[in-house]
């Protein structure tokens, strides 16, 4: 490892850190929502749907854009600062690429689903199939927060290592 600065060193420390507390922040909002608010809407599908519309309800939306989004450039920059720390910078690269796969799985399978949903609350029509694609929608969303949990976990043994190579420079 290239001339690290106890300077640098500090800084990647601090941002693994942040990044590792947002994932876990945002562990415990998606295992709350799993949990506690999926099962209210699921219940009885389309008649608790309501609480999914934006307006109506419980709009979720806002809060996982700004929530995610500052947990990646949380990410991004823990990567950038552990650059120069190769077994760090690369597991946080293979880290950063498992999320991103399950962040392209919510993009196109459970935020359309959600959408979809939030019509059917406010259509007349109710679909033959809908109790089996809400509870498919419901039991892949337990595997994707198990997921998201097993990446974030990831991250704690990057950290016990960052902390003892900037233990072990000073």
């Amino acid at each position: 490892m290239e001339n690290l600065t106890t300077t640098y060193a500090t800084r990647a420390e601090i941002w693994l850190c942040i990044t590792t507390l947002l994932y876990f922040l945002m562990n415990g909002a998606q295992i709350f929502e799993t949990f506690v608010f999926v099962p209210k809407w699921t219940f009885s599908p389309p008649d608790n749907f309501k609480l999914l519309s934006d307006g109506k309800g419980v709009s979720l939306k806002f809060f996982w854009i700004i929530f995610h989004s500052l947990h990646e450039i949380a990410f991004i920059l823990a990567i950038i600062f552990c650059w120069k720390i190769l077994p760090v910078r690369n597991w946080l690269l293979i880290l950063l690429v498992a999320h991103i796969a399950v962040r392209i799985w919510t993009l196109v399978y459970f935020a359309p689903h959600i959408i979809y949903f939030q019509k059917i609350a406010e259509s007349p029509v109710v679909p033959e199939n809908l109790p089996s694609r809400v509870s498919l929608w419901q039991t892949l969303n337990y595997v994707r927060v198990t997921l998201f949990i097993i990446i974030s976990l990831g991250l704690i043994p990057l950290c016990i290592k960052l902390f003892s190579f900037v233990h072990n420079m000073k």
